[in-house]
């Protein structure tokens, strides 16, 4: 799934490719992505890319108008690419027809200049999402959205508060969007990794030395990756990010930091990774517990 950083590098990587170009077009192939039908998505033809921001994990490319008035106010085309989503960007769009049902591929989009891009989902359990609103805290999942963790507002004394009294397992509150905005699963992992913490310890237990060093390892962990991706091309973010993680998705494979065996806990639909002699004092972790209690 696409993190914040990587999110954030395709948000410049479409800005520079698509800031200043006309959609000539957007056609759905897949129809459950499309969660959103006022505007319509004809809406989208003939409008200007007036820029490309952000929202956690969510894209939003904000549409203006050849002639705006104020019946014909901007609007945003909001995406969010779930967790087997991606976009595939094109300098010369194929012109073959996109059958819905026949590809994975959700949704299209060409510009007036003959580029334009796919939002493809691989797998059968379908999420990506696409939205057409006239302001993006009209996606619900934009408006739930907690502080941004590397906003400048978001400070030691902020996080120190978001965990107070908070009885859940650090892992799930890093992930759970309503409360961070942006990271997931993987830099879940590494933030945890970083920090020499347990997925498991109990939010409201860490005492003032350890949300620090949570929230240092929290804004190291980022800034690594924010650097890692910026700059590169859609095509390059996937390999990238796995290159750099050190214990997330490296089951089996010996720690960087101390080389114990990096171990795993697997949940029904997903696993995450930790590593015991750094993180929970030797002790392996119960390989399967209720997916409700890490979310």
């Amino acid at each position: 799934m696409p993190e914040m950083p990587e999110v954030e590098a395709l948000a410049g990587f479409l800005a520079e490719r698509t800031t200043g170009h006309a959609i000539r077009s957007a056609r759905v192939a897949a129809i459950a992505a499309l969660k959103t039908f006022d505007p319509p998505l004809h809406e989208v033809e003939g409008r200007v890319v007036t820029g490309v921001t952000r929202h956690g994990k969510f894209l939003d490319l904000t549409l203006g108008s050849a002639a705006p008035t104020a019946a014909d106010a901007e609007l945003h085309l909001v995406f969010h690419l779930a967790r087997a989503g991606w976009l595939r960007w094109y300098d010369v769009l194929p012109t073959s027809v996109v059958r819905p049902g026949r590809s994975p591929i959700a949704l299209r989009v060409a510009l007036d200049d003959g580029s334009g891009f796919d939002l493809t989902e691989a797998g059968t359990k379908k999420s990506l999402a696409v939205s057409l609103v006239r302001e993006p805290g009209d996606v619900p999942g934009v408006a739930r959205l907690g502080p941004d963790p590397m906003g400048p507002a978001f400070t030691l004394d902020r996080f120190a508060e978001l965990l107070d009294g908070r009885r859940t397992r650090i892992k799930g509150v890093l992930r759970d969007q309503n409360l961070l905005a942006g990271i997931g699963n993987a830099y879940s992992d590494e933030i945890l990794h970083a920090a020499k913490m347990s997925p498991y310890k109990i939010a409201a237990t860490l005492d003032r030395p350890e949300v620090e060093r949570l929230y240092d390892a929290m804004r190291t962990t980022l800034a690594e990756a924010l650097a890692v991706a910026s700059g590169k091309p859609a095509a390059e973010l996937k390999d990238a990010k796995r290159r750099h993680l050190n214990v997330h998705g490296r089951t089996g494979q010996p720690c960087p930091v101390c080389g114990d065996t990096i171990r795993q806990v697997e949940f029904h639909d997903s696993t995450f990774q930790y590593c015991p002699t750094c993180q929970t004092g030797g002790t392996p972790l119960a390989d399967r517990v209720r997916s409700r209690l890490v979310k």
